[in-house]
């Protein structure tokens, strides 16, 4: 016990923090765990609401202001307290406080994602659908600084009030990133993703809190005392205490309340999070050594003479695929496979494909050059729509075509579950080879800005004009 009193007393003078201001400190962690008034549910969706449209609209400074007006920091500070302090009473009203504002923000979201007339998700929703290692840093320290500040007093604001502490950074963006999911249509890519990312903020600042409240002691008896009263009469008119006090909860809890098994529950949780986190920075860092690899396979093909390339990553292999203005002598393919393999510590293929033509050469490079349509915005029924995709396809597949190749005798544009696919028909005395199609398939994706589009083709012989004598 008196060396656990020296620890307290050592962090006390490491932080300059009052020890007279704890019951204070606890008591406004309690008051900040109250979720059903309507400045809460108000400052709630308000937040919920600016979040969600700062994803669609793919602006990042109106997400930071939904950050910044955030006010679930509160129940889970208070979650960590009542961990540290083995307070069942805070513990589950910071609980059911947590999971009626999860279950209001998600849903909240969706609606407003719902009544949009487009759902596309933007980068600011995918950044939140792949979390790693690295998020759970990120919310360990924000748990960290943010307790370290509620210690010292919370600031002029209470808990609910640190924008400066960067804490709700990662809270109410990943929650409205599953609403829209949910909105979408049960989007469970989306939805799993962005709720992994939450768990884990949520779960790593609620350690975090718990570690700085356990050194700071918040769980000695003077100040469990000191804070009775309020704590027992607010106890007394809610339901929670009437529930907790008939049912004998606190005494049939016993040993599980005891330091060591609050800690091993917190260690099993990391444990179930590290998981797919480690699989996801795994998967992140195999992506970025690749990328890296292919670079540098590039130069050792001669980067001046390439005029695309494509990098395709599996669990299994790297392949490699480039369009060149003029053939690659075998070695430097050879190079390019090595640099790939040792680099990746994978099979490695690469494949370079030679367009043919000065003049064909030419105009591709122009017509890559030029800038990509914007997207319009979907449209309401499927006869705008109809007429909305002729608009954007038939100009640019037109122009692009390849004249020289064969006359262009139709073309499909439709939708599988897997995304776009165009499927052309065109007549000619021999198929497009692979580098042109390549090349074809290349600029279409640039002037239509779809990335993921794909082709088919199909292929009707044409005789070839006879040259006059």
């Amino acid at each position: 016990l008196s060396a656990k009193k020296a620890l307290h007393e050592r962090f006390h003078r490491a932080l300059e923090i009052d020890p007279a201001t704890k019951p204070a400190v606890y008591q406004q962690l309690v008051r900040s765990a109250r979720v059903l008034n309507a400045n809460y549910v108000l400052e709630l969706l308000l937040s919920a609401g600016i979040a969600t449209f700062g994803l669609v609209l793919n602006s990042p400074a109106v997400v930071i202001g939904a950050m910044l007006i955030s006010p679930l920091m509160g129940p889970i500070l208070a979650a960590g307290l009542a961990f540290a302090a083995s307070d069942l009473y805070l513990g589950l009203k910071s609980f059911l406080g947590i999971l009626g504002s999860v279950i209001t923000a998600v849903f909240f979201a969706a609606f407003l994602v719902w009544m949009l007339p487009f759902q596309s998700p933007t980068s600011e929703i995918l950044a939140r659908t792949q979390p790693n290692l690295l998020d759970l840093g990120v919310a360990l320290f924000s748990g960290l600084a943010g307790s370290l500040v509620v210690c010292r007093g919370g600031g002029g604001g209470g808990v609910t009030a640190l924008p400066g502490v960067a804490i709700a950074v990662a809270l109410m963006p990943p929650l409205c990133t599953v609403g829209f999911g949910v909105g979408s249509g049960w989007n469970w890519p989306i939805i799993s993703g962005a709720m992994l990312l939450f768990l884990t903020n949520l779960v790593a600042i609620g350690a975090s809190a718990f570690l700085v409240f356990y050194l700071e002691g918040m769980d000695e008896p003077e100040v469990r005392e000191a804070v009775a009263p309020a704590t027992r009469e607010e106890a007394r008119r809610g339901p929670f205490g009437a529930v907790i006090e008939k049912i004998h909860m606190q005494s049939a809890i016993g040993d599980i309340g005891k330091l060591r098994w609050r800690v091993l529950m917190l260690a099993a949780t990391f444990v179930l999070l590290f998981i797919p986190l480690r699989n996801s920075l795994n998967q992140l860092t195999a992506e970025t050594v690749a990328r890296g690899a292919a670079r540098e396979a590039v130069r050792a093909l001669g980067a001046a003479n390439i005029l695309t390339q494509q990098l395709d990553i599996t669990q299994e292999s790297v392949t490699l695929r480039v369009v060149a203005a003029e053939a690659v002598a075998e070695d430097k393919v050879r190079e390019a496979e090595r640099i790939l393999i040792q680099r990746t510590r994978k099979p490695a293929t690469v494949n370079v494909r030679k367009v043919a033509g000065e003049e064909e050469l030419a105009a591709l490079r122009e017509r890559l050059r030029q800038p990509a349509a914007p997207v319009a915005a979907p449209p309401p029924d499927l006869a705008t729509m109809r007429l909305l995709v002729l608009e954007r396809v038939q100009p640019p597949l037109r122009e692009l075509w390849p004249s020289q190749f064969g006359q262009l005798a139709g073309y499909e544009f439709g939708y599988t579950e897997t995304g776009a696919v165009l499927r052309l028909s065109y007549e000619s005395p021999r198929p497009l080879d692979d580098a042109a199609r390549e090349v074809l398939e290349r600029a279409i994706r640039s002037r239509l800005n779809a990335g993921d589009l794909r082709f088919a083709y199909e292929w009707k012989r044409a005789q070839a004009p006879r040259q006059a004598r």
